[in-house]
């Protein structure tokens, strides 16, 4: 055995002492050979959702994939240590999925965010190479540099790109590109028995597709190949009213059955002056919306739609006159129909702008009960009635988001889980629905916010009911049992790829899915 490696193992075993004694012994970084261990952190417990705040016994800010190869390989060999270990991005969860109770936290930051750009040459797929640890708005500034960027993104671009490839990555564009997930080419992955493993549809195609969306629990993705297209200049960024969601529904329906003239598709619940202002912080334009929530003690709701049009300012194309065409389809409230012309970054940069204006008053690092649910278009009605039944418009800070996505955009293969679609033509369509809410902590103290989590776990339970037949997304489950019901009749597959990659659950302990087993002595 190489002795500089047998060091390494030597001084990890140190470590694993250090961490199964009772006894905090990390209280600052220690050097174990080529891995530099630091004692928890802030970070390294808290997240976005600031309700789990489950502290490690160790933090590992690795400088390279073979550090996190050399600590995996060394804990799946171990046949005392249970010791797990979580990926953590940028931190952007809101359940502790990427926390490890007394286990070992990798800050995947610390790795060099290299990206490289590749042009695609005559019929040939450009890509960019990207580090797992790297946020979506660095592969942005890089590729714009060469007049390229990805097809798919997610609303918030200070994500990391390995952590939002472990989910799935959606926004407005799935509906024409599909996620995220459906966007990479190839991926390098450590998994959960330490190898370091190059994997794409063809090679180690089981690896690459159960890291897609798989919640972190097979392997921690290093690197992603992605797939780029040509920027646009320009976007033409369009807003519409309604005061029937039958009607908003329909109009949406009808903006993603055009692929070929409508890049970009979301919409909004509009509750409150509150959620009004928020959907409105980054619109460049005055809205002479001003609708009345309250009338004479009747209560209204109002709904947004937002779609774009990418504009890269060809002769041969009048986007404007595209957007005027369009418009005649629609069935908004008349005269409520607004469109400014802004940069491609900006408009994808849009939410940074909401977050700039709740830093400001405060209410940024506060309590996120979020809950996210994939819902099929036959129960969306529904759901919206009960969630609407499960709010209370005049108290509700945030929003409420509500899009159509397509079943065929997404690949079967990967790990994500989505609604059954029952076979049906119309169930293609589906919906996600976000109620991204805050719990403002001068308005909500403690009480309140269990109060929050109370309804929010009500509202999941109905939801995934078979009358309904929503899924979470971004989903932590109490039990086995429920992420059981929640991958369905992918359950099976989904716990083979763990037995193959990540035999004794190191990985991934903030989902709860899997408990830590022992590695046979034999």
């Amino acid at each position: 055995m190489d002795f500089a490696l047998f060091c390494t193992r030597v001084n990890i075993l140190f470590l694993l002492i250090a961490l199964c004694s009772p006894c905090k012994f990390i209280q600052s970084p220690m050097d174990f050979g080529p891995l530099n261990f630091h004692q928890t952190t802030d970070t390294s417990s808290l997240d976005f959702g600031r309700i789990v705040f489950d502290s490690p016994s160790a933090v590992l800010r690795p400088q390279s994939p073979k550090e996190i190869s050399l600590l995996l390989s060394f804990l799946s060999a171990s046949s005392f240590s249970k010791v797990t270990v979580a990926a953590r991005g940028a931190g952007h969860s809101i359940d502790g999925q990427a926390q490890a109770l007394d286990g070992i936290v990798i800050e995947m930051d610390s790795l060099p965010s290299a990206i490289s750009i590749h042009r695609g040459r005559e019929s040939g797929s450009s890509y960019a190479d990207v580090s797992g640890g790297a946020l979506w708005i660095e592969l942005l500034r890089e590729s714009l540099r060469f007049g390229l960027a990805p097809r798919s993104w997610t609303d918030y671009l200070y994500l990391s790109v390995g952590g939002t490839l472990s989910n799935g990555g959606i926004s407005g564009q799935t509906f024409k590109h599909g996620p995220q997930i459906s966007n990479v080419l190839q991926l390098d992955v450590v998994t959960g028995k330490g190898e370091q493993v190059t994997c794409s549809p063809t090679e180690s195609s089981e690896l690459f597709f159960a890291a897609l969306g798989g919640l972190g629990q097979f392997g921690i993705i290093t690197r992603a190949r992605i797939l780029l297209q040509d920027a646009p200049p320009k976007v033409k960024w369009v807003r519409a009213f309604y005061d029937d969601f039958e009607t908003f529904t329909e109009d949406q329906e009808l903006l993603v059955a055009m692929p070929d003239a409508v890049d970009y598709v979301e919409g909004f619940i509009l509750l409150n002056e509150q959620s009004l202002h928020s959907s409105s912080v980054a619109f460049p334009s005055h809205l002479e919306f001003t609708p009345e929530f309250d009338s004479n003690g009747n209560y209204r709701v109002y709904h947004c739609i937002e779609f774009a049009i990418h504009d890269y300012q060809v002769e041969s194309t009048d986007v404007e006159q595209v957007v005027t065409e369009i418009s005649r389809k629609m069935s908004h409230i008349p005269s409520h129909f607004y469109s400014v012309e802004v940069s491609y970054f900006d408009f994808l940069n849009r939410v940074r702008m909401e977050e700039i204006s709740l830093r400001s008053r405060g209410l940024w690092e506060v309590a996120h009960p979020w809950l996210n649910m994939f819902v099929p278009k036959s129960g969306i009605r529904e759901f919206k009635d009960l969630l609407l039944d499960n709010i209370s418009p005049t108290d509700f800070e945030g929003l409420v988001l509500i899009y159509p996505l397509l079943r065929d955009k997404w690949d079967a293969n990967n790990s994500a889980v989505l609604p059954d679609g029952g076979g049906r033509e119309e169930e293609q369509v589906m919906y996600i629905v976000g109620v991204l809410r805050s719990a403002n902590p001068a308005t909500c103290a403690a009480q309140c916010l269990q109060d929050l989590l109370r309804r929010r776990r009500r509202v999941a339970k109905v939801a995934t009911d078979p009358r309904i037949g929503a899924k979470q997304y971004l989903a932590r489950h109490p039990s086995q049992g429920q992420w059981q019901d929640h991958f369905g009749r992918h359950w099976d597959r989904f716990v083979a790829r763990k037995a193959q990659f990540d035999p004794l659950s190191i990985l991934a302990p903030g989902q709860g899915i899997f408990p830590r087993t022992y590695a046979s002595s034999s």
